[in-house]
């Protein structure tokens, strides 16, 4: 692995699982979905040509490989409005064959977690996300690579035990 590798190349690369704990309350506000979301759009899920993404294609194709991909969110309620888009676009993520939990941050308050959001990929190799204070991705940087022992079991104790306490997708109903 090396560390020019994309987050995309890394993921493609996986054999058995896929962890990635979100863990901050707005992400990529520059975004043109985000913003299309403000102004009133919203998807129709029965319009898959509409929605569906490179992403959910990505997903799609791992699952189908028999990689599992779970995605934990660690939120403020009520919920910002860049992650109450986050929950509205979910069943895209949903359908491509991603899991998806929610765990209110006052339910986190005693778990150990690592600094910055990341994946966990097939249990050896850890990719921490990095963004500014805003939530926009950097210009350079953006990602990390580690291997370490230490690390990886840091990172997997703390998404299983979110993993835990999160409620399913289809069963969290934000206020």
């Amino acid at each position: 692995m090396t560390a020019a590798q994309s987050l995309e190349e890394l993921i493609r690369g996986c054999g058995h699982s896929a962890l990635h704990l979100e863990m901050r309350d707005g992400y990529m506000r520059s975004d043109p979905g985000f913003a299309a979301w403000r102004q009133g759009f919203r998807h129709d899920p029965a319009d898959r040509g509409s929605w569906w993404s490179a992403w959910a294609q990505l997903v799609a194709d791992q699952v189908g490989h028999g990689v599992r991909m779970r995605r934990a969110r660690i939120v403020s309620e009520p919920l910002s409005d860049y992650m109450r888009y986050e929950y509205d676009v979910t069943f895209t993520n949903v359908n491509a064959g991603e899991e998806v939990r929610w765990l209110p941050r006052r339910q986190a308050s005693d778990l150990a977690l690592p600094g910055n959001d990341f994946w966990l990929l097939d249990e050896s190799t850890v990719v921490f996300l990095h963004f500014t204070g805003e939530g926009e991705v950097p210009e350079h940087d953006d990602i990390e690579v580690i291997e370490t022992r230490d690390t990886v079991e840091l990172c997997r104790a703390a998404f299983e035990a979110v993993w835990q306490r999160a409620v399913p997708h289809e069963k969290y109903h934000p206020a």
